[in-house]
């Protein structure tokens, strides 16, 4: 008898032959000659397909037809050992039947196509073989993100996905809004009314869980988010999206260095994950996206991260432009935001392994980082990575309830909007540090990829919203 269907990540693993299974699938091609077709078929379980052998006096040409590249089919047969090269076992089929046909107009054909082409099928990309390595490598990393926290002590937290206040100040999010916009009912100084809106208040989608997720940690010690963000920023860069996904952790009584020690184990923990449960997937794209992926995996994980302030940061980046080397930002000077090619330089080229950069400006960071005694720095904590230049945000909190509400003043903030997180500082306020990560980030150094709209399966960025 036939059992019931066996996924093909199981199939190829198998010991036993000359069994009755159960496959289905997608087809990715069909080859042959006058009397056997061979049939690659591929249910998103693994990378690798089972070849299909069909013995056509057994099948009609009609049916043979109708198995194109990107139909779905259910195949009875017998699993045998394969005397090709390249797979270890095929299934002899006897029963094809077909479950969904496939047109010419498939978009998704055997021949190669651009990322930018695929991104116009996002719905449809999803069954390439890149994508569907990519997709399952997200899945492991969302696994190894959970399992990293939850062995380690941490609390999964949940925090607002719409919300009253802008964690960075940086005033660039969604708003969220049941008033009607054709009529929109006004104050007698000329401003927008809410009184009559859903929440009675503006409201926006979040930028970040940061905030809440500091209340948390007040509370049980050590917390992590992982959720949607939201920012409303015109930019069309290969390394932003409108909707994303973050993890941030906040952790009480928690210093710059213990941060930085939690910073770079919880990203190898990742990358380790990543090597040692998706191998296939793995060598997929560096034999197709990137031959060096696999090595500069391991690379991070075998050399200590280098720990930098940014004052030393920016005399190594000005040296190096004495020598000759031409950026195409410019170096400002001390203060300036450093861009990704910055940062990269100072990963890939200057210290070859990752770098966590310390005590930045405060000028270009958060309201709520600590200062350092200087009154100039804070203690930021930043990742940066090969190929990707800032993958971690972080910084030690101010504790301070006075300093913190100086640095909202002087950064011209409503007090008001910020008093529920404020009380954390009035009411057994405590030291505590946290870093966000964006994880398409994570996705896309993990993959190779080089467009961060690659590495989520339906990417928000301007003027696009489809699917």
């Amino acid at each position: 008898m036939y059992k019931s269907r066996i996924r093909i990540v199981d199939l190829l693993k198998a010991d036993k032959y000359d069994v009755p299974v159960t496959v289905k699938g997608w087809v990715r091609t069909r080859r042959g000659s006058k009397s056997v077709s061979f049939i690659a078929l591929n249910d998103g379980s693994t990378i690798k397909n089972i070849q299909i052998v069909a013995d056509l006096d057994k099948f009609s040409d009609e049916l043979i037809k109708k198995i194109t590249t990107g139909a779905c089919i259910s195949v009875k047969g017998t699993l045998v050992k394969s005397p090709g090269a390249g797979q270890n076992v095929e299934v002899q089929a006897e029963q094809i039947d077909i479950l969904g046909l496939c047109g010419d107009d498939y978009p998704m054909q055997k021949k190669g196509q651009s990322f930018e082409y695929m991104r116009k099928y996002a719905h449809m990309r999803l069954r390439t073989n890149t994508f569907g390595a990519v997709f399952r490598i997200r899945h492991n990393m969302a696994i190894a993100i959970h399992k990293y926290f939850h062995e380690h002590g941490f609390y999964y937290f949940n925090t607002p996905l719409i919300t009253a206040s802008d964690a960075e100040g940086a005033g660039q999010m969604f708003q969220v809004t049941t008033l009607d916009l054709k009529n929109i009912k006004k104050t007698p100084d000329g401003s927008v009314d809410y009184s009559d809106d859903f929440f009675a208040t503006p409201t926006n989608l979040t930028v970040s869980g940061q905030l809440e997720g500091e209340l948390g940690a007040t509370a049980l010690g050590a917390i992590y988010t992982f959720g949607p963000t939201f920012r409303a920023e015109n930019s069309n860069t290969p390394r932003h999206l409108a909707e994303f996904w973050m993890i941030e952790p906040e952790i009480a009584f928690m210093d710059k260095t213990e941060l930085m020690d939690l910073e770079e184990d919880f990203i190898k923990y990742c990358v380790k994950w990543a090597l040692d449960n998706c191998k296939d997937d793995l060598e997929f794209l560096n034999k197709m996206i990137d031959h060096t992926l696999i090595e500069t995996l391991q690379s991070v994980i075998s050399n200590d991260f280098v720990r930098l302030p940014y004052t030393e940061g920016i005399k190594i980046l000005e040296e190096a432009v004495k020598n000759g080397k031409k950026f195409e930002f410019p170096l400002t000077g001390w203060g300036m935001d450093l861009s990704s090619e910055h940062e990269r330089y100072l990963v890939e080229e200057h210290f070859g392994r990752p770098v966590i950069m310390t005590d930045y400006p405060k000028e270009i960071k958060a309201f709520y980082m600590k200062k350092n005694a200087d009154g100039k720095t804070m203690q930021g904590t930043d990742v940066l990575f090969p190929r990707i230049g800032e993958i971690i945000g972080g910084s030690v909190r101010e504790e301070d309830y006075g300093k913190l509400v100086d640095e909202i003043h002087a950064r011209g903030m409503k007090e008001s909007s910020y008093e529920w997180y404020l009380d954390t500082r009035r009411f057994g306020s405590c030291p505590h540090a946290g870093f966000g990560l964006g994880f398409e980030r994570l996705i896309l150094f993990v993959t190779g990829m080089q467009n961060i709209r690659d590495v989520i399966p339906f990417p928000r960025t301007p003027g696009n919203a489809a699917f």
